[in-house]
Order: C-alpha cells, then structure tokens, then sequence
C-alpha cells in the first residue's frame, strides 16, 4: 500500500510541475468564456454607409485594402479631440504642450522598451503553481505595486505647494 500511494504522490508531482512549466507570455489576466458565443468586444462598429454623389468617383475595389466604412481610430481620434488631420500641422497652442511634454528628452522606441519591461514584469509576477494550474486571475495582485493611490498622491503634491487644478472626487461612504 506504501508503494502505491508514493508512486501516486510522484505522478501528481510530475503533472503540477509540467504544468508550471508553461511556455509563451505570461497571462496574469486568466479570464474564461462562460459560455460558446461572439466575443462583443472583438466586433468593431463600421461608419454608416453613405451614398455617393457620383458613383464614378468612388474608389477601385482593392483586396486587402481598407474600404470607406472601415473604423479609423486614431483619426477619429485627433477629429474628436480637434484636430487637423489632413494638415499634420500643430494647432495654436499645442507647441507649448509638445515642448512641455518633452522637456526631459523623448524616446523614440518608448513602446519596445516598455513592452520588454512589461514582459519581463509579468514572466516575473506570473503566479504560483496551483495558480497557474488552475488559470487563477493574478493581474491585480501582480500590478498592485504600480497602483497609485489618487489621494495619497493629491496630498504629497499639495503638501508641495503644487497647484493641482482638478481633485480626484472624494470617497463616499455608506454608514
């Protein structure tokens, strides 16, 4: 009976350590579908269609290519914000933002360096074992070092002396 049960001992261990022995990136965020379905989040809202005010002018059907209808985020974006797209020029005003926001030097590969540090982060701060055995949600607990606390931080700059021209809205409690 000894014998059986060290072998069964053995054997579970071999399958929780192949188990967290996963390859790829790290998912800290280990959400399941509850139930087979469309994801609402993957379906992207096209732009009305409109008819043309001469059919001639409209565009080659090319494949692969975008179509009149297709989303444009970053360009709705800027036109929602205000901009100019066409121009690619700063509006009146915004150099001093620009010359503001980098006064202390701008990086150009900023998006490669942070999504390396975020890799290694998350290879990191992945979870345990049984965690990852059983795909538990680690996100939170992962990241709960980078949360910054609105007015903790509302204090600090206010003991400071720095004008802080919004506040975050204070905590309502029930009692």
């Amino acid at each position: 009976m000894r014998v059986s049960s060290v072998k069964f001992l053995t054997i579970g261990a071999m399958i929780v350590g192949l188990a967290a022995c996963s390859k790829g990136e790290p998912s800290l965020m280990n959400l399941r579908a509850t139930q087979d379905g469309p994801d609402e989040f993957a379906i992207l809202p096209t732009k009305p269609l409109e008819e043309p005010k001469n059919y001639t002018d409209l565009p080659t059907p090319t494949p692969g290519q975008s179509n009149l209808t297709d989303p444009t985020p970053q360009a709705d974006a800027i036109a929602a914000l205000g901009g100019n797209l066409g121009s690619g020029k700063l509006r009146r005003g915004e150099g001093a933002l620009v010359s503001a926001a980098s006064r202390y030097g701008v990086s150009a590969n900023i998006r490669e360096v942070l999504a390396a540090a975020d890799l290694e982060w998350r290879k990191d701060n992945k979870g345990r074992v049984l965690e990852r055995l059983f795909n538990v949600n680690v996100y939170y607990r992962a990241y709960e070092a980078m949360h910054l606390n609105q007015h903790l931080e509302l204090e600090r700059l206010r003991r400071l002396g720095i004008w802080t021209p919004a506040a975050p809205p204070e905590v309502v409690t029930d009692r």
